[in-house]
């Protein structure tokens, strides 16, 4: 169950941990890397919103944010696992934030391949979701996104298990979605898949915005081509960002190396 008193904390049990692997600590890694990305880009807001990764070999378990930290302060040792159940897994002093909880706890119980979920109130994905049409094919970022975007309607805050059953049929098999009035989701099979995609996203957001602000008219390639480019960018099944990520994480370690203890 989660705390619907508006304290915004979720209320759940406890249960014992039986330490920590080393496939744990290097999920633990990549996940606080991302979190010290997301602040680099400026795509934080203050101690809300989240990202949450699979715990390797322990079904049903997920890491994610403590509820009072601010991203660039998001440590490998100090995320929290939680189960898709509700309860917090270990002697963690930190909290979670109740509708973190609602919204990834759904996704990762319904979607195996969703290892990595990241829910943003980015601006410029938040300002594509007020619009009537969303996201455009306009620009070739956006076109990674053609047939693999979905919407959801605004509900007001998370909190409620029927708007849990809604978002996850709107997102469907999609990677991405964005939350009218809200912000963006994207779905990985690992971190970096899921940070390069929102990357792609929060761009293709940007150029779109940037270019409607313009008052021009603009150029849009036909739904032909959408497909063609759409398939192009696709078409390797292994999981994207696997060569960005080495050299993101270098940029970290010269930056802020202390994401990892």
């Amino acid at each position: 169950m989660t705390d619907t008193s508006g304290s915004f904390v979720h209320a759940g049990p406890r249960l014992a941990d039986t330490g920590i692997s080393e496939a744990e600590w290097r999920a633990r890694v990549d996940l606080a890397a991302a979190y010290r990305l997301v602040a680099e880009r400026g795509w934080d807001d203050l101690i809300y919103t989240h990202i949450s990764l699979a715990v390797p070999g322990e079904p049903g378990r997920f890491l994610i944010n403590p509820f009072g930290l601010t991203f660039d302060e998001v440590t490998a040792s100090n995320l929290v696992k939680i189960d898709i159940h509700g309860a917090i897994i270990g002697d963690s002093p930190h909290p979670v934030n109740a509708t973190g909880f609602v919204v990834h706890g759904a996704v990762h119980a319904a979607r195996e391949d969703a290892r990595c979920v990241m829910h943003l109130h980015n601006e410029a994905a938040v300002s594509v979701s007020m619009l009537k049409d969303g996201l455009l094919p306009l620009s070739q970022h956006a076109l990674r996104f053609y047939r693999d975007l979905a919407y959801h309607r605004y509900e007001g805050l998370a909190l409620t298990d029927s708007e849990k059953v809604r978002l996850v049929a709107n997102l469907g098999t999609c990677r991405a979605l964005l939350l009218h009035n809200h912000g963006s989701l994207v779905t990985g099979r690992t971190v970096a898949e899921a940070f390069c995609l929102m990357d792609m996203l929060d761009k293709a957001c940007r150029m779109q915005l940037a270019a409607q602000a313009a008052g021009a008219e603009l150029v849009s390639p036909p739904p032909e081509l959408c497909d063609k480019t759409y398939r192009q960018l696709t078409a390797d099944p292994e999981p994207e960002g696997e060569l960005e990520w080495p050299a993101l994480l270098r940029r970290l370690d010269r930056r802020c190396p202390d994401y990892r203890t």
